[in-house]
């Protein structure tokens, strides 16, 4: 006896085909779901064959993988609110407004002209982002070489698309380049003199899209932390002239 050809998961679960209970709960897309499936599987077999503890924390990883894979689910999505099952496995674009956005602020003890000085000279920026490699400045467009999780890296080509001296760098990446983004750097008076506030707006989608962000975060370079860290080691380095040798240690959110 034949059988009709299923319809896409995602698809069986807004018209309500899947088990009771179950249609509610699934926020991934389809393709996000196989490529899962396909990495989580391999991590968890690569974990396994290492026969150590950070093999198994690999394993644990791919574990999570394959459920959210056969699953359809992923907490973090359901914390943000993203439903990539909706989008029918499109990827996300920074222009349509579903990839990562990140958000973080700095007060330093210094004026606004001198920290948008150093931070427009982009070539500076990788004294104190740890994840850039190098950023080579090309009149009104740059360059840009980062690292990426798992060994790997990324490039980008970026303009600027608005700026106000002493106030405020807006930027956006190039089509063709490895991470779709756009962001912007605002310098504002601290009260009560104080300083400078340096906030950072981040809008990007990483590679692979929001799996790549879950696997970012499953390794321990969730973008949030990156940028507050960033951001930590430039006001050290403006306040102090220096960046303290010893890395990777704990530090307070209002640091």
């Amino acid at each position: 006896m034949s059988t009709l050809p299923q319809a896409p998961i995602g698809r069986r679960a807004r018209a309500g085909q899947l088990q009771p209970g179950m249609s509610s709960s699934v926020n991934v897309g389809d393709v996000e779901r196989i490529a899962s499936i396909a990495g989580g599987g391999a991590l968890a077999l690569f974990g396994l064959s290492r026969g150590s503890l950070a093999g198994l924390g690999l394993a644990a990883v791919g574990g999570s993988l394959l459920y959210r894979g056969l699953s359809g689910h992923c907490s973090a999505y359901s914390a943000l609110g993203v439903n990539t099952a909706e989008r029918h496995g499109q990827a996300t674009s920074v222009a349509a407004g579903s990839g990562v956005k990140v958000e973080q602020a700095v007060t330093i003890n210094r004026p606004a002209e001198e920290l948008y000085r150093f931070w427009r000279d982009f070539q500076n920026l990788p004294r104190f982002m740890n994840h850039l490699e190098s950023v080579t400045v090309q009149g009104n467009r740059s360059h840009w070489v980062a690292k990426a999780p798992l060994g790997r890296h990324v490039e980008w080509d970026a303009e600027i698309i608005t700026e106000r001296p002493n106030e405020l760098i807006g930027w956006r990446s190039l089509p063709g380049s490895d991470v779709d983004n756009a962001g912007s750097v605002h310098f504002t008076a601290a009260p009560a003199g104080r300083g400078t506030e340096v906030r950072v707006v981040l809008k990007y989608d990483p590679p692979a899209g929001k799996l790549g962000s879950w696997l970012a975060w499953a390794f321990g370079e969730e973008p949030s932390v990156q940028v507050r860290e960033d951001l930590r080691r430039f006001k050290q380095l403006m306040e102090t002239g220096e960046l303290a040798t010893t890395r990777d240690q704990p530090h307070s959110p209002n640091e």
